[in-house]
């Protein structure tokens, strides 16, 4: 009997192992079926637990509010932003294929909730993840670094210009 359950809980531990190995690689090559299923699983599973306490006074992540390029809807989006003199930059590990992202761009502003405060942002702009990492924490930069994100989207606030 034990025996049995040391098979199966080995078995276990193999496939665990397996698919956190396709997610690492699938992640830092840019896979589009890894990207596309770790999107759905964000979709679904992760972001509406983050919903919950997203854009609040010591979350871990803001809340992007964008109107929808066809439908008008509006939406709600828990990403990681980092303040800067100007606005925010939202780190893109999927790349610009996120709904979310699309969305911002063609409507070309949206609302941020960040650490309990409401901004109004626009001139969103495409950014290399290099050129504005160092505003991220220590542990966002690690995990970029290890996913090989590549770029970063960038938001004003409303009244804001200027680069910093």
């Amino acid at each position: 009997m034990f025996e049995l359950i040391a098979v199966v809980l080995g078995a276990v531990a193999v496939a665990l192992v397996v698919i956190a190995a396709v997610y690492m690689v699938g992640m830092r090559r840019r896979s589009p079926m890894v990207l596309g299923a770790v999107r759905r699983f964000s979709r679904t599973v992760v972001n509406p637990r983050m919903l919950k306490t997203a854009g609040r006074p010591g979350a871990y992540a803001s809340l992007v509010l964008n109107r929808g390029r066809r439908t008008g809807r509006e939406y709600r989006t828990p990403v990681v932003a980092a303040p800067t003199a100007d606005g925010f930059v939202i780190a893109l590990p999927y790349g610009m294929t996120s709904n979310w992202v699309r969305n911002v761009l063609a409507s070309g502003s949206a609302t941020l909730v960040h650490e309990g405060v409401t901004y109004e942002v626009d001139q969103p702009e495409i950014v290399p993840l290099g050129r504005v990492n160092g505003h991220f924490p220590e542990k966002e930069q690690r995990s970029h670094t290890r996913f090989r994100v590549e770029q970063c989207m960038r938001l004003r606030r409303v009244g804001q210009g200027g680069a910093s």
